[in-house]
């Protein structure tokens, strides 16, 4: 038996009213997550060979947070740029550069090293600069690692049941270690805005700039061992030299030593940092990242107050966080 027309018609009326408003909620979450990336679609980082080369890398802000810091701790301990490289193509393998607490048997980790084989207790390997610190510890014991291939050096630290996987991560290894060790200048940039997490402010960066690199980063090039470290200026609109968002309440002002090597590892350091730590600028050398902006890339510092000059002079890397 049929259904009555104004039934139907009743019925018709709410699918189409269903549908409009399913149309409606998917445009709204669209728009959220343009506004939350400025645009962009999903947050993430890319890292781009210098000068002319077209090699890229894109990867998620959780890698290069881990990224980042892996190459602190192996700068930090004096090491070359070849011992990062090797480390970040062995942690791409082990764990796509993410800190897992899982993995074969009782591995963990970015280097997935398993508490059974003396590598240190599950808390100490889940904490990155520890499981860094450690495969430095036994890179460091390899004769020669700097000249042996990436393969057999990365084998002789992990015993891996498949050393020459290590191989097919050598590229994106080496684009991440000249960045994030200054090499190559305003080469890793992030897109998208910062996490929705409580933000740290700057005692948050500099906590996080002391445990990767140590308590003399803070400190000039050349101080002594008990000079002051630089201060934190705090301000609603300006931090030191450059002229600062609105937004933005406090900025932490690091030595960026004499060649700049040093302050594009700390200027690169805090972008790949950024949606972690709520950073929302980062300046140096004339050259500023923004979080938010399209694409995320550098770009040079102008404003009527000489900025661009100023940071140069300075030779201070600045980094602004988010209320």
């Amino acid at each position: 038996m049929s259904q009555p027309l104004t039934v139907r018609k009743h019925r018709g009326r709410l699918f189409r009213r269903g549908a409009a408003l399913l149309v409606l909620a998917a445009l709204a979450g669209y728009l959220v997550v343009q506004y939350l990336t400025a645009g962009t679609g999903a947050t993430g980082c890319t890292v781009v060979a210098a000068g002319d080369g077209d090699a890229e890398y894109t990867f998620t802000p959780e890698q290069a947070v881990n990224a980042a810091t892996v190459t602190a701790v192996g700068t930090a301990r004096g090491l070359p740029e070849r011992a990062v490289t090797i480390a970040l193509a062995t942690a791409l393998q082990e764990s796509a550069l993410l800190n897992v607490r899982h993995g074969d048997r009782d591995s963990l980790g970015l280097f997935q090293q398993r508490p059974s084989q003396g590598w240190g207790t599950p808390a100490e390997i889940m904490d990155p600069v520890y499981a860094a610190g450690r495969f430095y510890d036994q890179l460091a014991e390899v004769p020669g690692y700097t000249r042996l291939p990436l393969t057999v050096a990365a084998q002789r630290v992990q015993r891996s049941g498949f050393p020459e996987a290590y191989a097919k991560h050598e590229p994106d290894a080496a684009l991440l270690a000249a960045a994030l060790t200054g090499r190559s200048a305003a080469t890793l940039t992030c897109a998208g805005r910062p996490a929705a997490t409580r933000a740290g402010g700057p005692a948050a960066v500099r906590a996080a700039l002391v445990r990767d690199f140590g308590r003399t980063v803070l400190r000039p090039a050349g101080a002594a061992a008990g000079a002051s470290p630089v201060a934190v200026a705090v301000s609603a609109k300006s931090a030191g030299p450059v002229v600062v968002s609105a937004r933005s309440t406090g900025s932490v002002a690091v030595p960026g030593g004499a060649d700049g090597r040093r302050g594009w590892q700390l200027a690169h350091w805090a972008v790949a940092h950024a949606s972690a730590l709520h950073i929302e600028r980062v300046t140096y050398e004339g050259r500023e990242w923004r979080a938010g902006t399209v694409g995320g890339g550098w770009r040079t510092v102008e404003s009527a107050a000489g900025a661009r000059g100023a940071e140069r002079n300075t030779g201070s890397v600045r980094i602004s966080t988010a209320r």
